[in-house]
């Protein structure tokens, strides 16, 4: 890299695997002083452009193929229309093709490509490798982005400083590892997440990197590796616990997990019937469940485990040390002051003062950096003044002090000024209808003409199961029964998909605009942005119940 002219603030993007090319190609860039970009090979060409083409990269590392649910892709013609996509980029010099497989694939058809055997000869012969490079603690070391569900996604600049202070503090202090641990995050390099899964080489651990599907060639694999490597951390999402769990597994019969001793789950909420299942059918006893929850926003989290007060069911253990977190009156408008919230009383997230990990910039953004104005002020600041929002629905148990996210501020249920969260209703559904209901979706719906927000719950039933009006009344009468009345969807309706990203996050708001009356535009994060035209039609959701009744 030094000897194609690399240098430090240049970008190197990366669309791969977990592997360790990946790995090696990111301390590279870091030795250099240059700026890592990483997104996964699932993700379609315009989703790689969106993200590629505003950091203006140097190199491009992409692997030749990838393992999609135990079947080899030939990447070749994806990576051709990514450098197709990247002409017009002044700083481009190229694509490097990683060989994923035993054998390296033929690139001559790539424009601009070579493979990596071939780049790493390359190199002088006999030439020792330069220095490394040094850079200031707030200067640029890692970009990342948002979602982007429903536009461009943001390139989110993080510092050297920021990333390293805060993970050391995360993985030391709130999770103990040290040198004797073993990690595996399962991840995708597009993922927040991969972070964790490198991090614990700060430490001299080691970290066990898995490709591909986590329940191919079935659900018992990571299991089955947990076993074999010994791993003393696992890190997975909710949406692996639940089907370890719908499958009727039970992880401490199938593997010897003496060794492990913590599992972290994030990406979604994680119901309270997951947390029980942990405990009482899936992991020993000594195992301790970190619920977290945090962003790709300050590469880190904002409700997090520790070692030293109880697991209660529901929620994250507490704050992450060295961020002010506190719940914000979520009716207040963003002319008013912000006004904390007693626990017990759902509101927004925020951090009320600054803190290590807070991202240095947007990537083209308006300068100086959180200038009003900025879309880095918008997407932070313009909520409260001088106070950082990050978008969450979260509420503080008066008790325990565990930190409940209820969903995505933006995405806030509120029927006649009644305020709770998506994640409320989902706990009723995963609790009393996983039997018949492989998932759900809620949403409001508030068009122009519209008086009071209307909720919607869309159901995507398990195979075998049907869609009736004795369904919807059973799960009416649960969410009064569970919740309240006021929380009782005013339609449900059956959805034959429900959109998710890469990662598997089911995604609201585009559904949500999309009841409201809106036309959207959905980015290439989705894995099946087709899945949203189904929902277009309950814009006019009268004229759907009008002739039989509403179910």
């Amino acid at each position: 890299m030094h000897a194609r002219g690399v240098t430090k603030g240049d970008r190197v993007v990366v669309v791969a695997s977990n592997s360790v090319e990946t790995l090696l190609v990111w301390l590279a860039t870091a030795w250099l002083g240059a700026i890592f970009s990483s997104s996964s090979t699932d993700m379609g060409v315009k989703g790689i452009l969106q993200r590629a083409v505003q950091v203006n990269p140097k190199l491009l590392f992409m692997d030749d193929a990838a393992l999609y649910n135990g079947k080899v892709v030939d990447l070749r013609q994806k990576m051709a229309d990514v450098v197709n996509g990247l002409k017009d980029c002044s700083n481009f010099a190229g694509v490097v093709s990683i060989r994923r497989f035993e054998q390296a694939r033929d690139i001559s058809a790539v424009p601009r490509a070579e493979t990596w055997g071939s780049f790493l000869a390359a190199a002088p012969p006999g030439v020792s490798p330069p220095d490394l490079v040094r850079i200031g603690f707030h200067e640029p070391f890692l970009i990342c982005y948002s979602s982007g569900t429903t536009g461009a996604p943001k390139a989110i600049v993080h510092s050297v400083g920021g990333v390293m202070i805060n993970y050391f503090k995360e993985a030391r202090l709130h999770e103990g590892l040290g040198p004797e641990s073993v990690t595996m995050q399962y991840t995708t390099t597009g993922w927040i997440m991969y972070l964790a899964n490198a991090g614990s080489l700060l430490f001299g651990a080691r970290t066990v990197m898995y490709d591909g599907s986590p329940f191919q060639p079935d659900a018992s694999i990571l299991i089955k590796i947990v076993g074999e490597q010994k791993v003393t951390k696992l890190g997975v999402s909710p949406r692996w616990m639940l089907e370890v769990a719908k499958n009727g597994m039970a992880p401490r019969d199938m593997a010897d997990l003496s060794s492990l001793r913590i599992v972290t789950s994030t990406g979604m909420v994680l119901s309270d019937q997951l947390f029980e299942w942990f405990y009482d059918a899936g992991f020993p006893s000594h195992v301790q469940l970190g619920n977290i929850s945090g962003g790709t926003d300050i590469a880190g989290c904002f409700g997090i485990m520790n070692p030293l007060t109880p697991v209660y069911v529901g929620g994250t253990q507490g704050p992450s040390l060295g961020i002010h977190v506190a719940i914000f009156d979520s009716l207040l408008s963003s002319d008013e002051p912000g006004k904390e919230v007693p626990h017990g009383t759902p509101g927004e997230l925020v951090a009320a003062a600054s803190f290590p990990n807070i991202p240095c910039a947007f990537w083209g953004d308006k300068e100086p950096t959180a200038t009003p104005g900025s879309k880095y002020h918008a997407a932070y600041f313009e909520r409260f003044k001088h106070v950082w929002a990050q978008g969450d629905f979260c509420c503080v148990h008066p008790v325990t002090r565990n930190i409940a996210f209820l969903g995505r501020a933006d995405g806030v249920l509120n029927p006649s000024g009644v305020r709770f969260g998506s994640a409320e209703i989902y706990s009723v559904i995963e609790r009393r209808f996983a039997d018949r209901v492989q998932d759900s979706l809620c949403v409001g719906q508030r068009r122009p003409h519209d008086h009071d927000e209307t909720v919607f719950l869309f159901l995507l039933m398990k195979p075998g199961n049907s869609f009736s009006r004795a369904l919807t009344a059973d799960i009416r009468e649960a969410i009064s029964r569970d919740l309240s009345k006021r929380h009782v969807p005013k339609y449900i309706f059956q959805t034959p998909e429900i959109p998710t990203t890469i990662n598997l996050k089911k995604v609201e708001l585009p559904v949500k605009q999309i009841v409201s009356g809106q036309t959207i535009k959905a980015s290439g994060t989705l894995a099946n942005p087709e899945s949203l035209d189904y929902y277009y039609q309950f814009a006019k959701v009268e004229e759907l119940v009008a002739p039989k009744g509403k179910l």
